[in-house]
């Protein structure tokens, strides 16, 4: 479809087209299970609200405050039709653990109260912005400006969360995001503001470079001219750049038409390049550098050179979404480094470690500057990409340390969080969830980050599985306007 055909159809028959996408689903039909709604990846179908968890181990009392984690996880009275289902679009569920003193005080899982979620439930709907649907939320949640906030990518609002993960409201920042907003912003360390790029499913031509200030409030959506609709997940940031990661998985209106509900694909037309904005530059500052069709879902951190180059760290896929529908295919996902030359126009590839892995994280503090370790997940080429083993990368000495859970247990992203503000880049802990396929539990576990290989400091026990989901955090008591219980 040639791209002024496509801007017609975006502008203009939006609903139709709709229509057109829930009628082919309707009759679309599938034999075999959906890899993303059996096993491990069974939706919960229940909230629980669980008081004074058992811990194994010592949690430290220097900890204070709640680590969330969200994903996808189906309504089961609005179930979805597995002919057609993606994992990235099940509606989205809040897990969170309260810590204080010591203890595990509660664990709480709460669905986004979406229009359809509060339908299922008999609930009334949440407040929302004029023009903003309450759509579906479940990709990353952070607290930002003394509030807890669940973020998804596409034009979403971000929705507001209260201490116990109840759905407050949509909301567009104090009425000031005007566009979309993206899953994946990335906090400055130096000014405390939010810098993002956002995308909007229905908006060919461009994205945003979005900035959220210290108070909550946008302070700048500049537009940055695009082809095709890219999915841009992620970005970066320096403290003179923004990264802009403009890649071949783009809109596609067929995909839309046939009834799939994530309607974006691999498309080799689509030239891959790396964008290096100005941060208070527009689209016209731009320089952008070319590389060979891959696709990053994630970055782990930026910085500049003394040589004016940028060099930002990726987890670089040899595509996405080009064979299968259910969820991420490709079958290469490792862990590269990107150098921008100052004097160049085309990216620099190394590769930091070959084996698949996804969901990097390193010390925020360090986020665009020059910094040592970064944490990654292990993966496997099976459809839920289940492994037993976090990694550790030492990227001045190029070791690889891998923490290795044991047989049947799987952990999901872990997120650093440090002892105190003076401290080294590793001296900290590393927090995250592990799934135990065998009993059909989940353990919320605690490593001292600079004893990586040793056993856990402390597993805080749930009787339930937690099925595989997306990005969590740690939000401090001292960070959010958070009741003390």
């Amino acid at each position: 479809m040639s791209n002024t055909v496509e801007r017609l159809v975006r502008a203009g028959v939006t609903a139709g087209v709709r229509g057109l996408n829930q009628i082919s689903a309707a009759v679309r039909r599938r034999s075999a299970p959906h890899p993303y709604l059996v096993g491990i990846h069974t939706p919960l179908a229940t909230e629980y609200t669980l008081g004074e968890l058992a811990v194994s181990g010592t949690l430290p009392r220097e900890l204070d405050g709640r680590y969330l984690r969200i994903g996808p996880n189906p309504f089961p009275l609005a179930a979805p039709n597995p002919a057609v289902h993606h994992w990235f679009t099940g509606d989205g569920m809040v897990h969170g653990v309260r810590i204080r003193d010591g203890r595990a005080l509660w664990y709480r899982n709460r669905w986004i109260r979406s229009d359809a979620v509060a339908q299922g439930l008999g609930v009334e709907p949440v407040p929302a912005p004029p023009g903003r649907v309450r759509g579906t939320v479940n990709t990353n949640t952070i607290g930002h400006a003394g509030r807890t906030w669940a973020l998804v990518e596409a034009g979403t609002a971000p929705v507001a969360l209260s201490a116990e993960l109840d759905t407050r409201a949509y909301e567009n920042f104090a009425d000031t995001l005007a566009g979309p907003y993206s899953a994946h912003p990335h906090r400055d360390p130096v000014t405390g503001e939010l810098h993002a790029i956002c995308y909007a499913g229905v908006v060919a031509d461009k994205v945003w470079h979005t900035v959220v200030d210290v108070d909550g409030r946008v302070v700048r959506e500049e537009p940055i001219a695009v082809q095709d609709g890219p999915c841009i997940h992620d970005c970066a940031i320096t403290p003179h750049y923004v990264l802009v990661f403009d890649l071949p998985v783009t809109f596609s209106m067929k995909m839309l038409i046939a009834g799939r509900p994530f309607p974006y694909h691999w498309n080799p037309a689509h030239p891959a390049r790396v964008g290096l904005l100005p941060r208070h530059g527009s689209s016209t500052d731009i320089r952008w550098y070319a590389l060979d069709p891959c696709y990053a879902f994630h970055a782990c951190n930026a910085f500049e050179t003394a040589d004016g180059s940028v060099v930002v760290d990726v987890i670089a896929h040899d595509r996405m979404f080009d064979n299968q529908f259910d969820g991420p295919d490709g079958s290469r996902m490792i862990f590269e480094r990107w150098t921008l030359p100052a004097d160049g126009t085309r990216v620099v590839r190394n590769v930091l470690d070959d084996a698949a892995q996804e969901f990097p994280r390193c010390d925020e503090r360090r986020t665009g500057q020059p910094y040592r370790y970064a944490y990654t997940l292990a993966l496997n080429s099976t459809p839920d990409r289940l492994d037993t083993r976090l990694f550790k990368h030492d990227l001045e000495t190029g070791i690889r340390a891998a923490h290795d859970f044991g047989p049947g247990r799987h952990p999901g992203e872990f997120v650093f969080i440090p002892r105190d503000d003076e401290t080294a880049e590793d001296a900290g802990w590393l927090m995250g969830l592990v799934i135990d396929v065998t009993a059909d539990t989940t353990e919320l576990i605690v490593l001292d980050a600079a004893h990586f290989t040793a056993p856990p400091q402390a597993r805080v026990h749930l009787p339930h599985r937690i099925p595989p989901g997306f990005h969590g955090n740690w939000i401090s008591t001292s960070a959010v306007n958070c009741e003390p219980g």
